[in-house]
């Protein structure tokens, strides 16, 4: 399947969530995690071919996460392989979200491949995570990126990590990189805060968009607004939902985006108001059925 023009390259980690257990704080499960792992999996789960290139390692980890994948409908052939072990991160669930610390040094996880000259074969490339700022993926991530700017449409999500370090070579700077790379991208006002400090993560988004850029801001239960070069702001609610998780679910939204734009013939940053709307409206509903339920893979919205 690798490759296509209704397929997806999702570059980055696929790692292992040590998150609590319920009724006993003091114990870890291992889940299933990294932000692009799980994008690769919410897309082919709805519907949507999905290659995952990413760094898988030689341990017990690997080969769950390497199974997780295989069995959503990913296509790993892109992926590099070593004997080394899977990066952790350990998971601090909060009011205001979730916290990490990582494990992340002389891991498989972040060797990953330079796939620029293979952009140009997908639809859509997906970057962002740990991958766009931790090295030697980092360099990996710059070069395929700046290809599918030029060669295809780039899905950037920043994902800055609350407790991440970015690191001493200024990570946040490649991450705004990346976002003025992109065709596409979708931060949460988070997000921006950190990327920009001093600036309304709206105001941010309008400047992002003014570059002809589909911006999609995202608030939690706050709901969501696309930003556009060429129409008013377009905000959808968040879907009802009793939550029982947060984990993955905005990896879920990036997926809904991604995979509603596949659907309508080709990859493209939307700027007809009614058509974004109708993306956010499928993205906030793939991102609640994983809210809804333990876990990170989002179902199909019915109905929409």
């Amino acid at each position: 399947m690798t490759g296509g023009p209704g397929t997806v390259l999702v570059l980055g980690e696929a790692l292992v969530d040590l998150v609590p257990v319920a009724g006993d704080s003091g114990v870890r499960a291992a889940q299933f995690g990294g932000a692009p792992a799980n994008v690769a999996v919410g897309l082919a789960t709805l519907g949507t071919p999905a290659a995952f290139a990413g760094g898988l390692g030689g341990d017990g980890f690997a080969r769950m996460i390497e199974d997780r994948l295989r069995a959503a409908g990913a296509d790993l052939t892109l992926c590099a392989r070593s004997g080394l072990p899977t990066a952790l991160a350990v998971a601090e669930p909060g009011e205001g979200g979730n916290g990490y610390h990582f494990h992340l040094q002389d891991t498989a996880t972040f060797r990953l491949p330079d796939l620029s000259a293979r952009a140009a074969g997908f639809g859509a490339v997906y970057v962002g995570g740990l991958a766009a700022v931790v090295e030697p993926a980092a360099s990996a991530v710059r070069a395929t990126a700046a290809a599918a700017s030029e060669h295809s449409l780039l899905f950037v999500d920043p994902n800055v990590r609350r407790d991440r370090t970015l690191g001493a070579d200024d990570g946040a700077a490649a991450l705004r990189e990346l976002c003025r790379l992109a065709h596409v991208v979708k931060a949460s006002d988070e997000d921006l805060e950190r990327l920009w400090p001093g600036a309304a993560p709206e105001e941010t988004c309008r400047e992002l968009a003014d570059g002809g850029r589909l911006v999609v801001l995202t608030r939690g239960a706050r709901g969501s607004t696309a930003y556009t070069a060429s129409a008013p702001p377009v905000s959808v609610a968040a879907a009802p939902v009793e939550v029982v998780n947060t984990i993955g679910a905005g990896d879920a939204f990036a997926a809904g985006l991604l995979s509603r734009m596949g659907s309508r013939g080709a990859f493209t940053a939307a700027q007809d108001p009614e058509e974004v709307r109708d993306m956010l409206a499928f993205a906030s509903e793939a991102a609640a059925s994983v809210c809804a339920r333990a876990g990170t893979e989002p179902t199909a919205p019915a109905g929409i």
